[in-house]
């Protein structure tokens, strides 16, 4: 109880200061339908994540992991919510990069057993890219997955993204991973995603 108490009260604490303008979210954003419903992310759906996070694909982070992502980049983070209140899915995610790699990362995103081939998966993730495309005007969006995980792959194949380049050992130095890319709007040429199929080591990857 002590340390729940003292989670909440970083959160506050560590709130962004009055002088950021409150983030614009698209359109939709706070979409319902009959399952669910997406919204921002709060502090108390963390001790939710549990109940989602049951596959070997899916990494349960520390504490310090979510909170720096929900106080930095608050707009790419969300949570699908169920009618019942309890959590069905949700995304993280944040902006980085210089120039023309200024893009959006999907850092984390999971869906509940019970709630998979539903569409939550797919809601969360054009949420992020709206917020990518729309707010932070990113050439593209990007996220990093196992090869092995031939199910994820398939469907962010599906939802337009390309594997760009493999890093080699990228997880622990034990398994490589895909770097997988979708061009937004701005990349009109879709340099994003030219010369793909390269493969890279981890300390390579933000200068090729």
């Amino acid at each position: 109880l002590r340390a729940v108490r003292r989670l909440r009260h970083l959160a506050r604490s560590s709130s962004q200061p009055a002088s950021r303008p409150l983030p614009r979210y698209p359109r939709g954003w706070a979409a319902s339908s009959p399952m669910v419903s997406l919204r921002p992310m709060l502090v108390d759906d963390l001790f939710q994540f549990n109940g989602v996070n049951l596959d070997c694909w899916t990494e349960t982070f520390n504490t310090a992991f979510y909170l720096n992502y929900l106080t930095r980049w608050p707009e790419c983070c969300a949570v699908a919510e169920a009618a019942d209140g309890s959590i069905a899915g949700y995304i993280i995610g944040k902006v980085e990069g210089r120039g023309e790699e200024w893009h959006g990362h999907v850092s984390a995103i999971s869906v509940a057993p019970e709630f998979r081939r539903t569409g939550v998966a797919n809601r969360l993730m054009q949420y992020l890219e709206e917020i990518s495309d729309a707010m932070h005007d990113a050439y593209f969006v990007d996220l990093f997955v196992r090869p092995t995980n031939t199910a994820a792959i398939s469907f962010y194949k599906s939802l337009g993204y390309v594997v760009y380049r493999t890093v080699i050992g990228y997880y622990a130095g034990d398994e490589d991973a895909y770097d997988m890319r979708k061009p937004m709007s701005r990349d009109k040429e879709k340099k994003s995603i030219q010369n793909a199929g390269m493969r890279v080591n981890p300390e390579d990857m933000f200068s090729t």
